[in-house]
């Protein structure tokens, strides 16, 4: 079952990571969008999060998981697809992209948490940490060969025709995902309220005395990479004067700095403990991203990329060991809402992060904003600092004997 699972995300996040780079791409050099209207875009792909966020934990728990994992897909498959549909009949608008935007950030979320909750129920909780590493290793390689394709694939087709290919990669997940065990759904009769199930999820994070503050932390790496995630194709294209297919490797150097993340993670959790490692990612991860910035022409090219391999390495280590400490210790009925609250508050503050960058960028410059996008990323190892998580070796359900709630 798991191969099955491992098989249909990875041709999924495949396509996505092609339409990672040409969907920028289509509105930057086919609609000639502004900073601000990409940031647009760029929210859109996350501001589910924030409108649905908090019911998907409760969604995924009432819903047949195997059906609407598949529903979701071809809803993704649909709305991807009606891009180069509209190019063709030349009623292409930036409007139109931020709607598709908005509809596959709608089917994520609800795909995402039921992802997250579908893989405890197949592996052992001792597996839980090599396999959370695995699909991090996974979901890394396709952001690294996925943008390197996408760019080239836009050199050679154009943008618009590749997104294409992520209308297919949903519909081949579809397929795969329906072989999968249609997962047990509780008595409708015993189910509480909508809203007393989320308050329940709600408030078993936010009293956690380390899932709160790595909440806080993944809240302040998501804010961040949203900004990066709206100026980094302009500045590519603008400031640096990259052509699509060199858009496409620079963007997968994250990719590629996800994948060393999750090549060592495992390892350095052992040696270092889970905590210590995640203060030791998200620290480094932000040196590293403050030389994003810093080039011009080729050299700047090259500074960029290991700079984005540096970020992504530290986002990974931290990501794999937090994923991996709120799957062990939340109890099995909580754990989709748990992911789902999560998600809600740390993965909503990407598009607040994608909307400040646009703002920055059309008021002082995309490499101004930029600087100051980077040196948000700090924040990220400050909270963890300033937590108890700075007493811990492991994240454990019991960091110190001093009040959790105090600073550190």
């Amino acid at each position: 079952m798991f191969w099955r699972y491992w098989t249909a995300m990875t041709v999924s996040n495949l396509g996505t990571s092609v339409t990672a780079v040409a969907l920028p791409l289509v509105a930057v050099s086919t609609l000639n969008a502004s900073a601000f209207e990409i940031s647009l875009i760029t929210a859109a792909s996350y501001l589910a999060w924030v409108l649905i966020g908090l019911p998907a934990g409760v969604i995924v728990l009432r819903l047949p998981l195997r059906a609407t994992q598949v529903v979701m897909d071809v809803v993704r498959a649909v709305a991807i697809g009606s891009i180069p549909l509209a190019w063709w009949f030349d009623r292409l608008t930036i409007a139109h992209l931020v709607v598709a935007a908005l509809l596959i950030s709608l089917a994520n979320v609800v795909f995402d948490v039921g992802n997250s909750t579908f893989l405890p129920s197949i592996v052992s909780r001792e597996e839980l940490t090599a396999r959370n590493s695995l699909v991090s290793g996974t979901h890394s390689t396709t952001q690294l060969g996925g943008p390197g394709l996408g760019g080239l694939l836009v050199q050679l087709l154009g943008a618009v025709p590749t997104l294409l290919l992520d209308a297919v990669s949903f519909l081949v997940s579809a397929v795969l995902l329906r072989g999968l065990p249609r997962g047990e759904q509780p008595a409708a009769g015993n189910r509480p309220r909508m809203a007393e199930q989320i308050r329940e999820g709600w408030r078993f994070v936010v009293r956690h005395p380390v899932m709160r503050p790595c909440l806080f932390t993944a809240t302040a790496v998501n804010f961040a990479s949203g900004a990066l995630l709206a100026l980094i194709p302009v500045f590519l294209v603008r400031d640096l004067l990259a052509g699509p297919a060199l858009v496409g490797v620079l963007i997968a150097a994250d990719g590629a700095g996800s994948l060393l993340g999750a090549a060592v993670a495992t390892r350095m959790i052992t040696r270092l403990g889970s905590a210590r490692a995640c203060r030791v990612a998200t620290a480094g991860g932000g040196v590293c991203a403050l030389f994003m910035p810093v080039g011009t022409g080729a050299p700047g090219m090259v500074v960029f990329a290991l700079a984005n391999i540096g970020f992504g390495a530290g986002v990974a280590v931290f990501s794999i060991a937090a994923r991996t400490h709120r799957q062990v210790a939340s109890p099995p009925e909580l754990l989709s809402r748990v992911m789902a609250t999560v998600r809600f508050v740390s993965w909503g503050a990407i598009p607040f992060g994608a909307l400040t960058a646009g703002a920055l960028g059309t008021a002082f410059g995309t490499r101004t904003a930029l600087w100051v996008c980077c040196v948000l990323v700090l924040a990220a190892p400050a909270l963890l600092q300033f937590s108890a998580v700075r007493r811990l070796r492991d994240l454990t359900d019991e960091p110190a004997a001093a009040p959790v709630d105090q600073p550190a």
